[in-house]
């Protein structure tokens, strides 16, 4: 006789209160269909990748409209988990804007969630790669909060309001804060595209953030040769005569 499965670990992740009782309620009505374990519940993001580095999870049922981190931003946190969980998204949108969920072939639950509809997506449950993930940000676009980057197999956020600088090098990013750098595995462009006007691009390879600028210079001996320093940091980085002109331009400094 086989051995009984052992209960899927779940963990729940919605900013409205009622909404996670919801969920509580209907995985005990399951329990006999699909045994769960609650290992935990959460009201936003950052909260839910703290629980789920401290116990093994097998599910994540994440709300994707919350604030601070939103449910899709805190997927691609998870997804540097060792041993990511698989991912079922809960939300209150319309079929239209569901498409984007059915084309990508990622399971979600329209509330109020159903039994039937709840066992299914848990039974069927998968890990969400990357691009799966850059589709949905797509289709659902909001900058993050954080960028993430797994250190000794935990995942480390970095406050993109710390950030310095985001410098291309080889296949990486090297991403600057005040207190130390982190390199991340994204494209430099992709990164300008979602994060704006909040980060300038002051050389083919490195984008700053506009808020930090404390000094534009001209290089000693170099007839168009420019640095930039920005707060915190004492480093000079150099701006390229392309980027110069454009750089003036949009800090205003005549």
């Amino acid at each position: 006789m086989n051995a009984p499965n052992p209960p899927l670990r779940v963990l729940i992740v919605d900013d409205e209160a009622p909404a996670r009782r919801r969920l509580r309620d209907v995985l005990a009505d399951c329990a006999a269909e699909l045994p769960v374990d609650i290992v935990g519940e959460a009201d936003n993001g950052l909260d839910a990748l703290n629980l789920a580095q401290q116990h093994p999870v097998d599910a994540v049922l994440l709300d994707i409209r919350m604030p601070g981190m939103d449910g899709l931003e805190c997927a691609s946190h998870l997804n540097l988990l060792s041993t990511p969980p698989a991912i079922i998204f809960s939300t209150a949108f319309d079929a239209y804007a569901c498409q984007a969920f059915d084309l990508n072939a990622v399971d979600y639950l329209l509330k109020p969630v159903r039994a039937d509809r709840l066992v299914r997506a848990l039974s069927r449950a998968h890990r969400l790669n990357a691009t799966t993930l850059d589709h949905l940000r797509e289709a659902h676009p909001k900058a993050r909060t954080h960028l993430s980057v797994n250190e000794k197999g935990r995942i480390v956020l970095i406050p993109v309001a710390d950030i310095l600088y985001l410098k291309a090098e080889l296949k990486y990013v090297t991403v600057r804060t005040a207190a130390r750098d982190f390199l991340i595995e994204e494209s430099l462009a992709r990164l300008e595209s979602e994060f704006g006007e909040a980060f300038l691009r002051i050389h083919r390879n490195c984008l700053v953030a506009s808020a930090r600028i404390r000094e534009i210079g001209k290089l000693p001996g170099e007839e168009d040769g420019h640095f930039l320093r920005l707060d915190g940091l004492d480093e000079r980085l150099a701006v390229s005569r392309r980027q110069y002109s454009a750089l003036r331009e949009k800090i205003n400094l005549i």
